[in-house]
């Protein structure tokens, strides 16, 4: 396989830094002409993208957020799973490191790649991110003795082998309260709600691997914020993305609560 461009972008605080890093790991849509050629013809639309969020989230530096966003599909290997393949919900249907199946059941390659293969996408992808997702983190932590982590998600609302029709507009996950304080979700929930949002708390979604591990680290909070697709784009045309009239409403929203965030954390 050619060595990857970079798989993360990370985007400094333009403003007083504070204590607070957001990770965005399934918005990126590139694609290794090594795997895209292994997969399923319908599966180059790259369903289960989390579409547009690292524009959707593009004011956090101004408010002294650092984030790091994937660039990467997560058909390439999927940056909220564990390394080593144990699972996260015991039990329940999940994707995999690299994902053999989607949300719907549905094949996603042709040709999937081999243990060995596998290692290596682990090794390009995955390890960089999160070897400076943690470093990251830990700036954080030697100025300030703390760190907030947030990790952004979005999910299509239809009905999925992990869960029926999603009637909310956001779901907060935070490891049924093992990974934050519950000022962080209480301050996410009431921000939210006081915006005319809906919000479930730890289901369907308690958090992937990244609010998991991270959050049982010492001096760090991680919580896990699902918005439904139809929040801020039309689902079944995720191209026309911050086009759409929606996307400005969610933005606007998103950053009056993570500026409340913001502001209890400094």
């Amino acid at each position: 396989m050619n060595r990857p461009v970079q798989p993360f972008v990370v985007r400094g605080a333009a403003a007083p830094p504070i204590p607070l890093v957001v990770s965005i790991p399934h918005t990126g849509t590139r694609l290794p002409e090594e795997t895209r050629r292994r997969l399923v013809s319908a599966m180059t639309a790259q369903p289960m993208t989390d579409w547009h969020l690292h524009a959707l989230y593009d004011f956090l530096p101004a408010l002294g957020i650092t984030t790091i966003h994937a660039v990467y599909s997560r058909f390439v290997v999927d940056l909220n799973r564990p390394p080593d393949g144990h699972a996260l919900y015991p039990g329940r249907f999940e994707t995999g490191l690299v994902p053999m199946e989607t949300f719907s059941g549905d094949k996603i390659f042709a040709f999937p790649p081999t243990a060995e293969e596998t290692e290596l996408l682990r090794a390009d992808y995955y390890t960089p991110y999160h070897r400076r997702l943690g470093e990251l983190l830990e700036e954080q932590i030697e100025i300030h003795g703390r760190v907030v982590l947030i990790d952004a998600h979005s999910v299509a609302s239809a009905a999925s082998r992990l869960h029926g029709p999603l009637d909310k507009h956001i779901y907060l996950g935070d490891r049924d309260g093992e990974t934050c304080g519950h000022w962080l979700r209480d301050c996410l929930q009431t921000g939210f709600e006081v915006e005319g949002m809906k919000v479930g708390l730890n289901d369907p979604y308690k958090g992937g691997y990244i609010t998991d591990h991270y959050g049982r680290l010492p001096n760090v909070e991680a919580i896990q914020i699902e918005m439904c697709q139809r929040v801020y784009m039309a689902e079944d045309a995720p191209d026309e993305g911050p086009r759409h009239p929606r996307f400005g409403v969610a933005k606007r929203i998103l950053k009056q609560v993570l500026t409340s965030v913001a502001a209890r954390i400094a």
